[in-house]
């Protein structure tokens, strides 16, 4: 197993930097720019743009932006004045003051290093504004996760031992509505419900604006998280209910599920300790990259609930072209998905010992 998972790690290096290459190009071809988007006073002049841009480092080729933005531009700079700070670049030519000399950008150490810059618009390092919302992120993901997989897989189970009943019927139809309905309207009708018309739960953010120290215990603000929860955990309710219906039907007319039967097992042990376990193996092939993509966030429903996390995050970073956010969203969400496919691997092992890599 060891052996296995170093192997698909390295193999998991080409497909990261692949990864990293496209999203940057992407990002880059997009129309607009940071530095239109942070001026738009008609007022500044093309040489105001000039230094902005330059301030920015997006002044640059792609292949040079790309290289500072991995490996950083400390690497690409000499001591010009001997006094032992490297303060000139290779790579850029730009007078970013007007003054007549070229003046590179702040020193980068690249996100190979863990520097992923600075964000364009909140002027702080990206790393402290991503750690300030990855518990919020982390939070909300976990709560839809374990309600999705605590009443998605029962379901699932028991529609498939009654096959054909109205309770088989009724979860099949309403596997399709949830699969059917958009998130965003969904959430805005229990906002309105619940929200706007009942007034029994609060209409958004993860706790009161009142909170004094930042927001308090998760137990201590249920009410904010009980929405946003069963909206993001509809889907995966509809997912595993009916994936674990198709493999529980599989596996329910084994021999050793008769075997079991023809023991005097009950049913709760036949179907739930002998059919269950067998029936998780597929299931197993989302549960992975459902675990370790609860870093990438729920940016739909982070933004319609107005939850501080990864989601609502990279939807306005997007908006604002605020390369080094966008950039460190999607490394942290590529990163998350390699290692949520390696995890199902090792899952299928945990479940049924029966599989092994060699």
């Amino acid at each position: 197993m060891i052996k296995y998972t170093l192997r698909r790690l390295i193999q998991a290096i080409p497909t990261f930097f692949g990864i990293t290459i496209l999203s940057y190009g992407l990002m880059l071809a997009a129309p607009g720019g940071p530095v239109r988007a942070l001026t738009f006073d008609p007022k500044v002049t093309p040489q105001e743009r000039e230094r902005l841009a330059a301030r920015l480092g997006v002044n640059d080729s792609l292949p040079i932006q790309y290289l500072r933005w991995l490996l950083g531009d400390d690497w690409m700079r000499w001591d010009s004045d001997g006094d032992g700070i490297a303060d000139r670049s290779f790579l850029l030519s730009l007078d970013a003051d007007g003054d007549g000399e070229p003046e590179p950008p702040g020193t980068r150490r690249g996100i190979l290093r863990g520097d992923f810059g600075r964000s364009f618009y909140q002027k702080r390092p990206v790393i402290d504004i991503i750690v300030e919302r990855i518990p919020a992120t982390l939070e909300l993901g976990f709560a839809s996760l374990l309600v999705a997989l605590a009443v998605g897989v029962p379901i699932g189970i028991v529609a498939a031992v009654k096959r054909g009943s109205v309770f088989d019927n009724f979860t099949r139809v309403m596997a399709v509505v949830f699969n059917a309905v958009p998130v965003f309207w969904l959430g805005i009708v229990l906002i309105l419900i619940f929200g706007s018309t009942l007034r029994l739960l609060p209409m958004g953010s993860r706790c009161s604006a009142l909170a004094i120290g930042g927001c308090p215990p998760v137990f201590e603000r249920l009410e904010y998280l009980l929405l946003p929860t069963l909206v993001l955990a509809t889907g995966g309710i509809a997912g595993y209910s009916r994936y674990m219906r198709a493999s529980m039907l599989d596996v329910i007319n084994q021999d050793y599920i008769r075997t079991a039967k023809s023991k005097g097992l009950s049913a709760r042990q036949v179907w739930f300790r002998h059919g269950a376990r067998n029936a998780l193996i597929p299931l197993a092939t989302f549960l992975g990259p459902a675990i370790t993509g609860l870093l990438g966030g729920a940016a739909i429903t982070e933004t319609v609930f107005s939850w501080p996390g990864l989601g609502r995050l990279a939807v306005g970073a997007v908006v604002q072209q605020d390369y080094p956010v966008v950039m460190a969203v999607v490394i942290m969400t590529a990163v998350a998905t390699i290692l949520g496919f390696i995890l199902s691997d090792i899952l299928y092992a945990l479940i049924d010992p029966r599989i092994r890599f060699s």
